[in-house]
């Protein structure tokens, strides 16, 4: 590889993390001089603060007027979980595992609810498992966006609409930054510091008629935790979908999510966010098109995230290399770009194959990526001399 000149023009914001997210353009910490601090989240005013959170969730996202929406503790993680033990159980299930999240799913559902009839349909890091194979009389365990992999799916046509199962969607990195078709989910949920930048610790859940009817009718054989009760005596607990949190959520947290979305407003709903990072996205692909080093770890295009964008090594003579090493090569290369202060916490998932992961979700600017892609050049070409 030739000699690299060492570039001078930085991205403005280098925050390139898949999560917690870059916070939206213009953001300060007085976008938080509204928060109800210092007041229960049970008052008055404290589950209208909740409440209007729901609301602007709901429209921003064009989620059915019929489904539930609740804010649950735990990020993305806790929702999905509280999901998980409350409903499954009830029908045999298929997980859809093509990266860490995926798999961690299967591995809950095996391994500590230790359900039988299970059907785990994988696919290696870039690719997307043989959607063909899911059947539909059961429950359906996927990610909408894989954070880890770079890969998604491609859209809800292959979800059956007279499905006797539901469907249970991790949409943590895709809401807010992808078309989701809610006609084909009944169990979503999302954080956040994801896609909107906000801070961390709550996570959305959203429930489907036939999901709530599911909730409140069905028993699962095992003990449930306090945070994950969402139905009590065959009934839904409403307030939960009214703003009425299981526990204590930060104000300053839910203020900051208002305020996130007031700006996804101002910048053309959820068409305009979706156009952000495609934009983005795109001009990430257009780089590693022209590069000798990178090439995308999504293998189809029509399957490539717009928001977790995850680069692998391309010269072949790298990629010979022991895992270890090229684990290696990556860190160097992150820790160069950290130094220099030009993209932050942009190494490959733990799990996930050798490289970088550069988050090119709705609240990150098409120039700051722009930015960065001299920066990526230059930081291989250090790191490998």
């Amino acid at each position: 590889m030739a000699i690299v000149t060492k570039p001078t023009a930085k991205p403005a914001n280098p925050c390139f993390s898949s999560g917690p997210c870059a916070k939206r353009p213009g953001w300060t910490p007085q976008a938080l001089d509204k928060a109800l601090t210092g007041r229960s989240h049970r008052s008055k005013e404290g589950k209208a603060r909740l409440k209007l959170a729901i609301d602007k969730t709901r429209a921003m996202l064009g989620i059915p007027a019929d489904y539930r929406i609740g804010i649950l503790p735990a990020s993305d993680t806790g929702a999905f979980e509280a999901a998980l033990w409350s409903m499954l159980g009830a029908r045999g299930i298929d997980v859809l595992s093509w990266e860490s999240f995926g798999s961690g799913w299967a591995a809950d559902v095996l391994k500590e609810l230790r359900l039988k009839d299970v059907r785990d349909i994988t696919a290696a890091y870039g690719e997307l498992p043989d959607l063909t194979k899911v059947d539909f009389s059961r429950d359906v365990i996927f990610t909408w966006n894989g954070t880890t992999s770079g890969v998604r799916v491609p859209d809800g046509a292959w979800i059956s609409a007279d499905r006797q199962g539901l469907t249970f969607v991790d949409a943590t990195s895709a809401a807010f930054a992808q078309v989701i078709d809610w006609a084909k989910c009944d169990v979503t949920t999302f954080s956040w510091q994801k896609a909107v930048g906000g801070e961390g610790q709550h996570g959305v859940i959203i429930l489907s008629p036939r999901a709530a009817e599911r909730l409140a009718t069905y028993t699962p054989a095992w003990p449930m935790p306090k945070i994950f009760r969402m139905a009590k005596g065959g009934k839904l607990i409403e307030g939960i979908f009214e703003g009425e949190t299981i526990n204590t959520p930060s104000m300053l947290c839910v203020e900051d999510y208002l305020d996130a979305l007031d700006w996804a407003a101002k910048s053309g709903g959820l068409e305009g966010l979706v156009a952000r990072a495609d934009r983005n996205a795109a001009a990430l692909r257009a780089w590693m098109s022209e590069s000798d080093w990178a090439v995308d770890l999504a293998a189809k295009p029509e399957t490539a995230s717009n928001t977790s964008v995850c680069i692998r090594f391309r010269d072949p003579a790298v990629r010979a290399l022991p895992e270890e090493v090229q684990a290696a090569l990556a860190k160097k290369i992150s820790g160069l770009l950290e130094t220099e202060k030009v993209a932050f916490d942009a190494n490959h998932y733990r799990d996930a194959p050798p490289g970088l992961r550069i988050w090119c979700g709705s609240t990150v600017e098409t120039s700051d990526v722009i930015a960065l892609t001299p920066w990526l050049d230059w930081a291989y070409a250090t790191a490998k001399s």
